[in-house]
């Protein structure tokens, strides 16, 4: 998973409340377990036309907010279903840091999972944020100090500090284990010893 420290970018505005994970990437696109390849088919149905053309005035499609790595959306963004897929095609699109007033609590631990930042903010702020993506200026996201530069003003917003460490140090939950591989390691070498039996064929 690739660390996450600092970023910096011209924020995306979706001002779309309780978009779930079914506008983010629509059920059709979950026969792959691959996590790369979805950021064409993030946020289809609200793209593309019924022939698969880009719709022009979707955010998404227009420039500078097609190279965003900053998503600033309505409350309750990441609700419906469970499918990781959602954080992946995200993070395919170049989307790795999401604004909300409120996320679901299932997609908001995959965000951490996928090396995906989800900052949660009050509505004021949102809509201080959201001006500077109407602007085309970018913001600054500092993860370490917990805070959000835009213009001459910043603001805080907290991270439980488990996950926070494991964005930092791209920690996802294999690489978490591989961590402890020596601990597991020797616990299995004990429980050989106390228990052999066990490991017979």
């Amino acid at each position: 998973m690739q660390k996450f420290s600092t970023l910096k970018s011209i924020p995306a505005y979706l001002p779309i409340v309780n978009i779930d994970t079914d506008m983010i990437i629509p059920k059709q696109f979950l026969k792959t377990i691959k996590r790369t390849g979805l950021g064409k088919n993030l946020f289809f149905e609200m793209r593309y036309d019924d022939k698969g053309k880009e719709i022009n005035e979707f955010v998404l499609n227009k420039t500078p907010f097609n190279k965003s790595k900053i998503l600033i959306a309505g409350k309750n963004f990441g609700c419906g279903s469970s499918r990781e897929h959602a954080p992946w095609a995200l993070l395919d699109f170049g989307i790795t840091c999401v604004i909300s007033s409120s996320f679901a609590d299932i997609f908001h631990n995959n965000c951490f999972k996928n090396g995906i930042l989800p900052i949660i903010l009050n509505d004021d702020k949102i809509k201080e944020l959201s001006e500077y993506a109407n602007r085309k200026e970018e913001i600054f996201v500092d993860l370490n100090e917990e805070k959000v530069i835009y213009g001459n003003n910043e603001v805080r917003f907290k991270v439980d500090p488990f996950k926070k460490q494991c964005l930092l140090e791209g920690l996802d939950d294999i690489a978490l284990s591989l961590n402890k591989s020596k601990k597991i390691e020797s616990f299995e070498k004990d429980l050989k010893s106390q228990k052999p039996w066990i490991f017979n064929d």
